[in-house]
């Protein structure tokens, strides 16, 4: 199976939009659909200390496959809470805030301490940054990040651990170290640093044609399987 370089990862999502006709809100419900389904694999409610889930996410396509994840995972017997503090005015965006508060869900902009993550989530979800993201974080971001550091909570990242190079992996100690990585489309070179994480493959979407231009080699879906365990 081929590990996608930034720029390959890019000209798929690109070819999927502008060859393939997907809309971002389709790729984007597809990925976070395919997320919540890998989650509950992973992590059961039930062997968390709480269901209760903390899910982060940025102001990009990254944080909106986090918004949609966090829809569905309450529908499968998990509480979320969404940490969203640096929001766009796009209407997709906008309206995925809506439908999570719709169903109850709380979404914040206060960045929680690192005391209240440990004592009240069984689960932590990052969705800050996806394979856009170059090095080093934003200081807006460097508060969330800490908590995720320090936190002895399992963390699953959508796509990329965010702070990660998306192609060299962590730079430095303080990055965050994912216990799951959920790679969607494809997985990308960063993921080749994973140390004692699950890894999963999401985002059943990838056209025979595309895959065989970017000789992708995805592994097969089982049944009706939205994921794929690939370790």
């Amino acid at each position: 199976m081929k590990y996608l370089n930034q720029h390959e990862a890019i000209s798929v999502d690109e070819e999927l939009f502008n060859e393939y006709k997907f809309s971002v809100d389709q790729l984007m419900e597809l990925a976070g659909l395919s997320c919540a389904h890998a989650i509950a694999e992973a992590y059961t409610p039930d062997s968390l200390k709480t269901n209760k889930v903390l899910i982060c996410c940025g102001p990009g396509n990254n944080g909106g496959d986090g918004l949609v994840a966090a829809r569905h995972l309450s529908l499968m017997s998990y509480e979320p809470y969404i940490y969203y503090p640096k929001r766009t005015e796009k209407a997709l965006f906008a309206n995925l805030q809506h439908q999570a508060e719709c169903m109850g869900i709380t979404v914040a902009t206060e960045c929680p301490t690192s005391d209240r993550v440990e004592a009240e989530f069984g689960l932590i979800v990052d969705a800050l940054f996806g394979f856009s993201f170059k090095p080093p974080v934003r200081d807006s971001f460097k508060p969330i990040m800490e908590v995720l550091q320090k936190s002895t909570l399992p963390i699953v990242s959508v796509d990329i651990p965010s702070g990660w190079d998306v192609e060299l992996g962590p730079q430095s100690d303080c990055d965050i170290k994912p216990a799951c990585l959920i790679s969607l489309t494809a997985p990308k070179l960063c993921a080749k640093h994973l140390v004692n994480a699950k890894h999963y493959l999401g985002g059943r979407f990838v056209p025979k044609t595309l895959e065989e231009k970017y000789a992708m080699n995805l592994p097969t879906y089982k049944g009706r399987d939205l994921f794929v365990r690939l370790n």
